[in-house]
């Protein structure tokens, strides 16, 4: 059984602590894309972490942990996300690197964020992570692999080759000093000893895995609407989000994925540049941002304030539909007590029509939200775990919501904590 969890919208939809909690029923859990550019904030019994390239499950001793051929891996901040959550008392977990996955060079970095510089106002609002450039290289064919790091003579050769092609771009475009080839060697020598006794072929663990019928869960980074495809290009990430690609970035079969976990907010957020819709500004966004999540809606990665507004039911949608998902988890419900009236994006109006489909980009920036207004219901319900137990008027909005979305929304987070959360029937 192989089960995803993804996001529904621009990410930060809150899916770390949705995989925390499902990972109680799980052998194996997979990162399969992406890399440290976004975060999964999870608090639990050992305290609150924000997870940017370990897998969810690591605070379970009896969970595999995997991070798939898809993913950017950025070793160093991997191995300081892993000696800072097990410095913090969490068991060792069991963790396996593919010795396919391709390894996040640190002119990657710069490069990201020289381009970011040159661009200026017009930016991408990227997190200087190294995604793009690392991307680009992956399918330019000058990538390297971490099985590579264990062959010295190829790895010169290789990094010879895709430094010269570099450094002429250094000087041109952006005037700074060349890679230093050796000294990259150095270091990445360095590093490959520290995560050779993870390093396997994960692909033939996975399979193997399968066969023995263990249950694995594939965890997704940011959304649908961040999918270079299927989402708001340019404005988009460099690896797909979306289930389907879990297939690829974690290696297994297609027809293995039985649920697909969509997850989403009970209004919006959004880190980056790109149309946001249903944005809000001033104190309404402030006030909004500041209660929003355990400590307000600010990037696990950057510390950047997100966007925040209405929940987009448009977006949402759209999001669910690309993704395939089988159920969507509503997460920050208890966010919106303080609320007289709630308003839901139900449509979009672009050049005087309502439409209600998702449309590309250059449509998108012209459209203007249509909302509905529920009404509040003025009462702390964090930490609630039974649905009926929530007041008249939240559940009428859950209900409002899976309607207008049209997946049904079984899972609900009434907390940022692991207990606080409720099934739905």
């Amino acid at each position: 059984m192989v089960r995803a969890i993804v996001g529904a919208n621009w990410g930060d939809e809150g899916k770390g602590k949705i995989t925390d909690v499902l990972a109680e029923n799980s052998d194996v859990v997979v990162r399969f894309q992406g890399g440290a550019n976004a975060g999964h904030t999870i608090i639990n019994d050992y305290g609150k972490f924000a997870l940017h390239l370990l897998p969810s499950g690591v605070f379970h001793s009896c969970i595999a942990n995997v991070i798939g051929p898809g993913v950017a891996l950025d070793i160093d901040k991997l191995l300081k996300e892993y000696d800072d959550v097990v410095g913090r008392g969490v068991p060792k977990p069991t963790l396996y690197i593919s010795d396919r996955a391709q390894v996040m060079m640190p002119y990657h970095i710069d490069f990201d964020r020289f381009e970011e510089e040159r661009l200026g106002k017009a930016s991408f609002g990227s997190t200087k992570s190294g995604i793009a450039p690392f991307y680009g290289d992956k399918y330019l064919k000058i990538g390297i692999q971490v099985c590579q790091l264990y062959d010295p003579a190829f790895l010169r050769e290789r990094l010879t080759g895709i430094a010269e092609q570099k450094n002429a771009q250094l000087k041109a475009l952006y005037g700074k000093p060349p890679i230093d080839v050796d000294a990259l060697i150095d270091h990445l020598f360095e590093l490959a000893e520290r995560i050779r006794p993870m390093v396997i072929d994960t692909t033939v663990f996975l399979h193997k895995a399968l066969k023995e019928n263990k249950a694995i869960l594939l965890e997704g980074q940011l959304g649908s609407l961040r999918d270079p495809d299927h989402g708001i290009y340019p404005f988009t990430t460099s690896s797909s989000p979306l289930a389907g690609f879990g297939t690829v970035g974690a290696g297994v079969p297609a027809g293995a994925i039985t649920d697909v976990y969509c997850v989403t907010k009970a209004y919006s957020s959004c880190v980056g540049a790109g149309p946001f819709t249903t944005e809000l500004f001033g104190d309404e966004a402030t006030e909004l941002r500041n209660r929003g999540g355990d400590a307000g809606e600010y990037g696990a990665t950057t510390g950047r304030p997100r966007r925040v507004g209405w929940f987009d039911a448009v977006a949402t949608r759209y999001g669910c539909m690309v993704q395939g998902a089988t159920e969507c988890v509503l997460t920050n419900l208890d966010v919106l007590g303080y609320l007289d009236e709630i308003p839901v994006c139900t449509a979009y109006e672009v050049d005087g029509k309502q439409i209600l489909d998702f449309p590309n980009t250059p449509t998108l920036m012209r459209c203007k939200p249509v909302y509905t207004m529920l009404p509040g219901w003025k009462t702390d319900v964090r930490g609630v775990t039974d649905f009926a137990s929530l007041p008249e008027n939240c559940r009428r909005y859950v209900d409002f919501l899976e309607k207008q979305v049209g997946t049904p929304l079984k899972m609900i987070s009434t907390g940022p904590k692991r207990c606080e959360t409720l099934r739905r029937c």
